[in-house]
């Protein structure tokens, strides 16, 4: 039998390939396209501004979006610092050995816990034991759990990746440890970190199950942290799953596909203007 080519072989692989990715890349575009075709014509500034009505048969999205915001708020304010401190305190203050392996097995752990169960922690903790009750409050604590492996996987990793010079030269300068974090190191890392923040906002965003058990799924606007909300994910969730409305849970699909769209384009343009400005 005779032997293909090298050549040929690389041509099959390469369209081979090719073929593979196109097709990914392609239900991507027609997931994106039917949302869109089903959601636009639903969408207006009555339906932006406007408070459900009729169980959201009727009027708008405005708590849901609002609630997000907060969700979203709340899980990066805590979630941000206690990740980074954590990247910061595995890569500068620690050598490599058992206590950094336990945490980074923690953190691996803690990224493939499904979200029920982050849900049920979260009950159990901030709605029943801190006595919150189904709050905004209580679901960004949550989502703030969900978020710090990425937050301090991506933190980590653009950290390392600094180089060791960096530091070398500017401990010769007499400039101490932490003045070279904050003023060499992260300047240097915060392309990939503010990509790691951006992009652990648009898993944040997607999440129903957490937020159902700890935020609850009012659709009342909410006026305080301490109040219970529905975001977005979860009023297309409860829309579609009960058949309240399917116009309108397309709507409120195309409103989440575009935001989650317009976070990953800007976590790109962030990490290209922090490359530039840094490099």
């Amino acid at each position: 039998m005779k032997r293909i080519p090298p050549l040929i072989w690389q041509i099959i692989i390469k369209t081979l390939l090719w073929t593979l990715t196109g097709f990914t890349i392609g239900i991507l575009f027609f997931i994106i396209f039917f949302i869109f075709m089903n959601g636009f014509p639903q969408i207006s500034w009555e339906f932006l501004s406007a408070n459900p009505a009729d169980m959201g048969r009727s009027g708008g999205i405005l708590p849901t979006i609002v609630s997000t915001l907060y969700l979203i708020a709340i899980a990066l304010l805590f979630a941000t610092p206690l990740g980074l401190g954590t990247a910061i305190y595995l890569t500068e203050y620690t050598r490599e050995g058992l206590t950094t392996r336990i945490i980074r097995f923690g953190t691996e752990s803690l990224a493939g816990i499904p979200s029920i169960i982050l849900g049920l922690f979260g009950f159990a903790i901030f709605v029943m034991a801190f006595g919150w009750g189904w709050s905004l409050l209580s679901g960004g604590l949550t989502l703030s759990v969900m978020l710090l492996p990425t937050i301090i996987r991506t933190s980590e990793e653009s950290i390392m990746a600094v180089p060791q010079e960096y530091r070398d030269v500017s401990y010769s300068l007499g400039i101490g440890k932490w003045r070279t974090i904050t003023r060499i190191v992260l300047p240097s890392a915060l392309p990939g970190v503010v990509t790691g923040i951006v992009l652990s906002i648009a898993r944040s965003i997607g999440e129903t199950a957490v937020i159902i058990f700890t935020a609850g799924s009012s659709l009342r606007f909410p006026n305080s942290i301490f109040e219970s909300g529905r975001t977005m994910a979860v009023h297309f969730y409860i829309l579609a799953r009960e058949g309240i409305s399917m116009p309108m849970a397309y709507g409120t699909a195309a409103i989440l596909v575009v935001v989650i769209l317009l976070i990953n384009i800007s976590a790109y343009v962030l990490m290209r203007y922090f490359m530039r400005k840094y490099s």
